[in-house]
């Protein structure tokens, strides 16, 4: 029972510092350091809480987050991405399996699309006509995928039925 109700904390722990990522590269461009490593440091109670064995599921974990991170550096050093949205996508690869972290791809470019066309209509109706580059809030669009993710696969459907009127 306590390792049930660890892993439902951990996710809601995990769904709130999604939002706080979000909001704060809306108002600074910028995801904390702090914020993504509690992040990588509370996976090892998620992985606990999940009745994860240690190999070889979290070292399938650990090795994902690996192959993950070396992918976004490049893309990092290709300039494509900033380093607070490679270090929470790093992260969220150590909470979820393989096929939720495409998931979270997937809504995540859904989502960064959309904002990037928000940004660009914004841009031609205010009649900027500065050459400098739009700094988009990506953590926005990783957050609403990890979000999705979140209540998608790990929270279990039958008890959200439940509370729902």
């Amino acid at each position: 029972m306590f390792s049930q109700t660890l892993y439902y904390g951990l996710l809601i722990a995990l769904a709130i510092a999604l939002v706080f990522a979000a909001f704060t590269d809306i108002r600074r461009r910028q995801i904390d350091n702090w914020l993504n490593l509690a992040i990588v440091v509370a996976a090892p109670l998620f992985w606990w809480s999940s009745g994860m064995a240690f190999w070889p599921d979290v070292a399938i974990q650990f090795g994902f987050a690996v192959g993950v991170c070396v992918v976004l550096m490049g893309l990092y050093a290709l300039g494509v991405m900033g380093g607070g949205d490679l270090k929470l996508l790093t992260a969220l690869a150590l909470w979820l399996s393989p096929m939720a972290f495409l998931d979270l791809l997937i809504i995540m470019a859904i989502v960064g699309g959309g904002l990037a066309m928000m940004f660009l209509i914004r841009k031609i109706m205010m009649r900027i006509k500065s050459k400098e580059q739009v700094k988009l809030p990506y953590g926005v669009a990783i957050a609403t995928g990890g979000l999705w993710v979140l209540s998608t696969t790990y929270f279990p459907h039958d008890a959200i039925a439940a509370v729902a009127p």
